[in-house]
């Protein structure tokens, strides 16, 4: 995939979710995502109004998780949550799916539970005079076989969210190629990949971008875009 830098950029999520994140780390990311042009940031949402703030008026998004990092939140406080994020300036949701209740077979209360949240995440949105808010489900790939990886996709899919995601990087392995190969084959155009955990070199994006990903959650993001302003992208 040939690609330029500001290109390349467009597809890091710039993310810092350590539970011991300083503000002022999260002060830092901002103004490193607003130097480099990243789609976004993605931070912790007790500081989802801070981003908010620092970025305001910048080509970046405000992205948080919900539910993170086990997915295990009923339905009703992941709303709730969506709905602070919304009110306090993100635009892009990376919800954790039920993991439990999924490897537990309860497929319907997943599929339920997805519908739902998208759902929420629509009516929010509108509410507050937005159209562009995105969701994206962590289906934490790891966890999974590859035929409950196939039926995530399908789900992710048919509950209308934008993003089936691979990883919140804290289970047990991040993103792959073969992962993200699979989702994208099972996923319909509408619906994106973004792979997450464990990207820290700017080859190993690009084998994930070239496997299908379009979005890529980054914490050596500043690393990776040295690396391709060295020459390693046309600029």
């Amino acid at each position: 995939m040939a690609m330029r830098v500001r290109e390349f950029a467009k597809t890091v999520d710039h993310t810092l979710l350590r539970p011991d994140a300083r503000e002022e780390e999260v002060v830092r990311l901002c103004k490193e995502a607003a130097r480099y042009h990243f789609a976004a940031v993605c931070v912790l949402p007790c500081y989802v109004r801070l981003a908010a703030r620092k970025l305001r008026g910048v080509d970046v998004k405000v992205a948080t998780v919900i539910s993170f990092p086990f997915g295990a939140d009923t339905a009703a406080v992941k709303g709730a949550a969506i709905r602070d994020a919304i009110a306090g300036g993100a635009s892009e949701l990376d919800v954790v799916m039920n993991i439990s209740k999924f490897l537990s077979g309860e497929f319907s209360y997943v599929a339920d539970e997805l519908s739902s949240l998208n759902g929420e995440v629509s009516a929010v949105a509108m509410n507050n005079g937005l159209n562009d808010v995105v969701l994206k489900v962590i289906v934490e790939a790891a966890y999974l076989p590859d035929n409950m990886k196939r039926l995530a996709a399908q789900m992710v899919a048919a509950s209308g969210a934008d993003f089936v995601k691979t990883s919140t990087g804290f289970g047990p392995g991040g993103a792959t190629v073969e992962d993200v190969t699979l989702l994208r084959q099972e996923s319909p155009e509408g619906l994106a990949v973004k792979a997450s955990g464990g990207i820290r070199t700017l080859g190993e994006a690009l084998d994930l971008l070239n496997a299908g990903a379009s979005r890529l959650g980054m914490s050596s993001s500043v690393a990776v875009m040295e690396e391709a302003e060295g020459g390693a992208l046309q600029e």
